[in-house]
């Protein structure tokens, strides 16, 4: 009886190792089929350009706008050092097209003297046309009216011409101060002298 156990169960083991041994060539390629299945390769497209936000201490950030000019909306930021592929620059090259993932399009616009441009040289783009503002400026005619002030024209005065001028003729009714030709005060002074000759003649006469 021990003997017959023994047997069976040394048969068990047999076909069980049997059967081990051709199930398990079977399964481990299924699995390696199916691990291949599931994991694909990854491969990266190269980057021909690219620019770099530069290091510059009173710049941590720049705006990334949706055209060309300060004139389009900012859509964006990116930081210093941040690198960004590059698709394409403007005529004047002010302008630099990036790659910006998460808006319309994944593209925006930054200003090239804040940036360091790398790889092949950048091709020419078309730029957006530049955008309409929302609200167009108007002025109301009767508003504005009311804050013209019209000045009542003033006439001149009327020319009258001045008097004519007259220029007075003086004449000289001063007392002739000389006799002939000789003056008045040779002859006083004459007649002085005279007197005092008089005088010292008669003095001495009295002596």
């Amino acid at each position: 009886m021990k003997q017959r156990i023994f047997l069976i169960l040394t048969f068990l083991l047999f076909g069980i190792f049997l059967g081990s041994l051709f199930h398990s060539p079977v399964q481990a390629e299924t699995i390696a089929l199916q691990a291949t299945e599931l994991a694909p390769t990854v491969t990266g497209t190269p980057v021909a350009s690219w620019i770099t936000v530069r290091n510059d201490e009173d710049t941590p950030q720049i705006n990334v706008r949706s055209g060309p000019g300060t004139e389009f909306d900012g859509i964006g930021v990116l930081l210093k050092n941040q690198t960004v592929p590059a698709l394409g620059r403007t005529s004047g090259g002010d302008w630099i097209l990036v790659e910006y993932l998460g808006v319309p399009g994944n593209q925006g616009w930054v200003y090239a003297p804040l940036v360091n441009i790398g790889g092949k040289e950048l091709q020419i783009v078309v730029p957006p046309s530049t955008p309409t503002p929302l609200v167009t400026a108007t002025i109301d005619p009767t508003l504005a009216a009311q804050f013209i002030i019209t000045s009542a024209p003033t006439r001149l005065p009327t020319f009258t011409a001045p008097p004519e001028l007259v220029i007075p003729t003086f004449v000289d009714n001063s007392p002739t101060t000389s006799v002939g030709s000789i003056p008045m005060g040779l002859i006083i002074v004459g007649l002085a002298v005279l007197g005092g000759i008089l005088g010292l003649i008669t003095l001495t006469q009295n002596r």
